[in-house]
């Protein structure tokens, strides 16, 4: 085996360990939580993969950490390096500007010793391109939760189960609302051009389709406190009674609930998603409308 191919091997295990760690490990909660020492490169190594060798880089690069789930993302990058002493994550600064993430890609491109990179996209389509570029130039590119347009932009993807996502809050609506004829059922969606808001809202409206349900009302947030709050009280002006709320994500849910209070609304339960600890709170509590909330597991790269 050369050197090179061996240098390889190590670069695409390095970085879809660092990926699947983050990704595995933040699909719980929006704050990141202190964690024990990570096991990369001691005694437990179970592989040749885990043998300090020569030093591997890698490039990093997702969106900006006011999302709670994103910042433990970015977090747990870095402790999955840290744990391993042949491993370099250069981190750029996050951002949910399309254009300056595209620039960090470019930069790492430009960066003979980068070796690989690893990527959160704000937005997998606009971010493609420059993948692309990556791949053409040799470096290997793992895509992570937004998925790129064309599937040759990355060398491995790792995404969470969305679909599934969406199929479980609809099961859990339908225990409790029955086929009711009368029930109306609303969704906050996230950003709504992303695929995994599409995947989301298409595995909720099936589960609901098999209790005869369907989404009466639906407006779309950005991931955001703020946005999640605005199209929530456009969505309580524009429906007077509601049976039911989807959230798509815990984070925008602060909002959610802040419009419902706002609006002193309590005729209805909400089902969050991502299993945050403030959500999981709520539930344990009893505080608020928040019944419960679905996680967002990952399954292996494809």
């Amino acid at each position: 085996m050369t050197a090179s191919l061996t240098l390889r091997r190590r670069v695409t295990a390095a970085f879809a360990i660092l990926a699947s760690t983050a990704l595995l490990a933040s699909c719980t909660g929006n704050t990141p939580e202190a964690t024990g020492e990570a096991g990369g490169g001691g005694s437990d190594a179970g592989s040749s993969n885990d043998e300090t060798g020569e030093t591997v880089t890698i490039g990093f690069s997702a969106p900006a950490a006011d999302h709670g789930w994103m910042g433990a993302m970015s977090t747990r990058a870095q402790e999955a390096a840290d744990g391993y002493d042949d491993v370099e994550l250069l981190v750029a600064e996050g951002t949910n500007d399309v254009n300056l993430q595209i620039s960090q890609i470019e930069t790492f491109i430009n960066n003979d010793e980068v070796d690989a990179i690893v990527v959160v996209p704000f937005d997998g389509a606009a971010l493609t391109g420059v993948a692309l570029e990556a791949m053409k130039a040799g470096i290997p590119v793992i895509n992570v939760d937004r998925e790129f347009s064309d599937p040759n932009a990355a060398r491995v993807t790792v995404v969470g189960d969305n679909y599934g996502m969406g199929h479980n809050a609809g099961e859990y609506i339908c225990e409790r609302v029955g086929d009711d004829p009368e029930a109306v059922i609303a969704e906050v969606t996230g950003i709504s051009s992303l695929p995994l808001t599409e995947e989301r809202t298409q595995g909720f409206e099936d589960a609901l389709s098999e209790c005869g349900q369907d989404v009466d009302n639906r407006v779309a947030a950005d991931f955001t406190v703020q946005g999640g709050e605005s199209s929530t009280a456009n969505l309580l002006q524009a429906a007077p009674e509601i049976d039911a709320i989807w959230n798509h994500d815990d984070d925008q849910g602060v909002g959610v609930l802040a419009a419902i209070e706002n609006a002193g609304r309590d005729e209805f339960f909400m089902v969050g998603g991502a299993g945050s600890a403030n959500m999981m709170r709520h539930i344990q509590e009893g505080d608020s409308v928040v019944e419960a909330t679905v996680v967002y597991p990952s399954h292996s790269g494809r």
